[in-house]
C-alpha cells in the first residue's frame, strides 16, 4: 500500500476508533499503529511499537513526577494558601485579582505541561472564587478552561513543543522567551475580557466567604516546596555542581518530599495514586502518539508527509497549519502536534525554529477547546457546574480567538522577532 493511503487509513481509523468506539485516545491511537504496520506489509511490527511507545519517556517522567508534585501542593494545603493570599492582596483591585487568579489557574499547566492537570487541580479552587465573587458560571468555566489552555503553553514545561523538538531533534532549550511572547498577552486579554466588569469587587465578608480553608501553623512552610522547585531549576539552568543536569523530575520529586512534610499531613501514598490516575490518561496518549510516529516512520507515511508540506506555497502552508492543528487537536492536543506539528514545523525551515515551536504549540493546543473532545473546556464546565459545554465555549470564543490570531501573528513576525530576541 502506497504511503498516502497508509497515512489516510491511520487517521481514519484513530478516528473512528476515538470517535465512534469512544476508546481512550492512547489506545486509538496505538491500535492505528498497528493498523498502519499491517497496511504497510511490516506485520505487527512489535519492535517499533515497543519502541515508539518508550519515545516520550523523558516527557512520561515529567509529566508523572509533574503531576506528584501538584497533588501534593493540593493535599499539603499549597494551593488554598496561595488562593487565600490572592483574595487578601488583591481584594480592592478588580484587575489584580483576575490577573493573579490567572496565573494561579495557568501554574499547573505551566509545570506538568497539561491542561488536564490545571482544570484538575486548581479549576476546583479558582472556580468557586469567581463564582462567590459574582462571575457568571459559563464565563467561570472559560476563565477555568483558558487559565489551563495558557498554563499548557506557558514556560517553564510545554510537552507540545518537547513532542514537536522530538521530532526534529531540537533540544528544548532556549524557548522560555517565546512561549513568553505568545502566553502572556492572550492569558492578560483573556483574563480582563472574561472577568472585568462582571465580577463585583468583593466586601470582607465576601472575601471571607470565598477563602479556601487553610489550615498551617506556619504559612510560610506550605510555600516552601513551590520554593525550592523554582530555585532548583534555576541552579539546574546554570549547570552548578554539584546540581549539574538535575533534570525536571528529580526536581519534581524533591518538591513533592518538601510537600509532604512542610504543610497539612495527608496519606501520601493516596495522593500518588491520584496523581497517577490522573496522568494516566496523558500518559497513555503519549505512548500511542510515540507509535504513530515510529509507525509513520517505518512505513514512509512520515516522510511523504513531509514532502508534501515542503513542496506548497507559503500562502497554503500557513492555512494549513492554521486550520489543521486547532481542528486535529480537537481530538488530541498532543496527537495533533505530533502527527501535523513536526511536518509543520519542518516545512518552515525558512523561519526561526524556536519561535515557530512556540507558536505551533499554541495553535495545536488550542485544541482543548475544539470539540468534539474540548478536554479543557468540558472539564472547566464540570468544575464550574455548568450542564451544557455550549455556553461555556462560547464564552471562550473571543479570547480563544485572540490566542489564534496572536499565534499566528508570532509565527508571521519570527524574522522580526529573532532579530529582537
Amino acid at each position: 500500500m502506497s504511503e498516502p493511503l497508509v497515512l489516510l487509513l491511520m487517521v481514519g481509523a484513530f478516528a473512528a476508533l476515538a470517535l465512534r468506539f469512544k476508546l481512550p485516545l492512547g489506545a486509538a491511537l496505538a491500535l492505528a499503529a498497528v493498523a498502519g504496520a499491517l497496511a504497510g506489509g511490516h506485520g505487527l511490527a512489535l519492535r517499533h511499537l515497543v519502541e515508539g511507545a518508550f519515545g516520550f519517556f523523558d516527557i512520561i517522567l515529567i509529566l508523572a513526577s509533574a503531576m506528584i508534585f501538584m497533588t501534593t501542593l493540593e493535599a499539603s494545603g499549597t494551593l488554598d494558601a496561595l488562593a487565600a493570599a490572592i483574595l487578601r492582596v488583591f481584594r480592592k483591585s478588580r484587575t489584580g485579582l483576575l490577573l493573579t487568579l490567572m496565573l494561579l489557574m495557568m501554574f499547573p499547566g505551566m509545570i506538568t505541561g497539561s491542561s488536564l492537570a490545571a482544570a484538575l487541580s486548581t479549576g476546583p479552587i479558582v472556580a468557586p472564587v469567581l463564582l462567590t465573587l459574582g462571575l457568571p458560571r459559563a464565563r467561570t468555566a472559560a476563565f477555568v478552561a483558558m487559565g489551563a489552555v495558557l498554563g499548557m503553553i506557558a514556560p517553564p514545561v510545554n510537552i507540545l513543543v518537547m513532542i514537536l523538538g522530538a521530532g526534529v531533534d531540537m533540544p528544548y532549550v532556549g524557548l522560555t522567551l517565546p512561549l513568553l511572547i505568545i502566553s502572556v498577552p492572550a492569558a492578560v486579554f483573556a483574563a480582563l475580557w472574561i472577568g472585568r466588569g462582571r465580577m463585583r469587587i468583593p466586601s470582607p465578608d465576601g472575601i471571607e466567604a470565598a477563602l479556601p480553608g487553610t489550615s498551617s501553623p506556619s504559612p510560610f512552610r506550605l510555600y516552601v516546596p513551590i520554593l525550592l522547585v523554582a530555585a532548583l531549576m534555576i541552579v539546574d539552568s546554570l549547570h552548578l555542581p554539584p546540581f549539574y543536569d538535575l533534570g525536571l523530575p528529580a526536581i519534581f520529586f524533591a518538591g513533592s518530599l518538601a510537600g509532604a512534610v512542610c504543610g497539612r499531613r495527608f496519606n501520601v501514598l493516596r495522593a500518588m495514586q491520584i496523581a497517577v490516575e490522573r496522568a494516566m490518561p496523558i500518559l497513555s496518549i503519549l505512548a500511542g502518539v510515540g507509535m504513530f510516529i515510529q509507525v509513520m516512520t517505518l512505513t514512509g507515511a512520515r516522510g511523504w508527509v513531509v514532502l508534501t508540506f515542503l513542496s506548497l506555497p507559503p500562502a497554503l502552508l500557513i492555512a494549513g497549519l492554521a486550520v489543521g492543528l486547532p481542528l486535529f487537536g480537537g481530538v488530541s492536543a498532543f496527537g495533533s502536534a505530533s502527527v501535523l506539528g513536526v511536518p509543520f514545523l519542518l516545512a518552515l525551515v525558512n523561519r526561526n525554529a524556536l519561535i515557530a515551536a512556540a507558536a505551533l504549540s499554541a495553535l495545536a493546543g488550542l485544541g482543548d477547546l475544539v470539540p468534539p473532545a474540548a478536554m479543557a473546556a468540558r472539564f472547566s464546565a464540570q468544575t464550574a457546574g455548568e450542564k451544557s459545554l455550549a455556553p461555556t465555549l462560547r464564552a471562550c470564543a473571543v479570547p480563544a480567538l485572540a490566542l489564534f490570531a496572536w499565534s499566528l501573528a508570532v509565527l508571521l513576525a519570527s524574522p522580526v522577532l529573532e532579530r529582537i530576541l
